[in-house]
């Protein structure tokens, strides 16, 4: 399977292949992470990541223990992008 891409912090690297958005809520399906990303544009982007990278992107937010991921900026690319 093909995953999509998702960074916690603004890359460094191929800047115009990246796209800005706001976690709108996270589930898992099928052993994957699914994100749900509001775009810039207020559109809604599915994103479905491996488990360890969902572990990861929520780490690198510095999220207090109490604090929700929603709401927050991520950077993302989907399959092929």
């Amino acid at each position: 399977m093909a995953h999509d891409r998702i960074h916690a912090r603004k890359p460094t690297h191929d800047l115009e292949r990246w796209s800005v958005g706001t976690i709108a809520a996270i589930d898992q399906r099928d052993g994957h992470a699914v994100f749900e990303v509001t775009t810039e544009g207020g559109e809604s982007v599915e994103l479905v990541v491996t488990v360890a990278i969902r572990d990861l992107v929520l780490r690198r937010l510095d999220l207090a223990a109490d604090e929700s991921p929603i709401g927050a900026r991520v950077w993302y690319r989907t399959r092929g992008g």
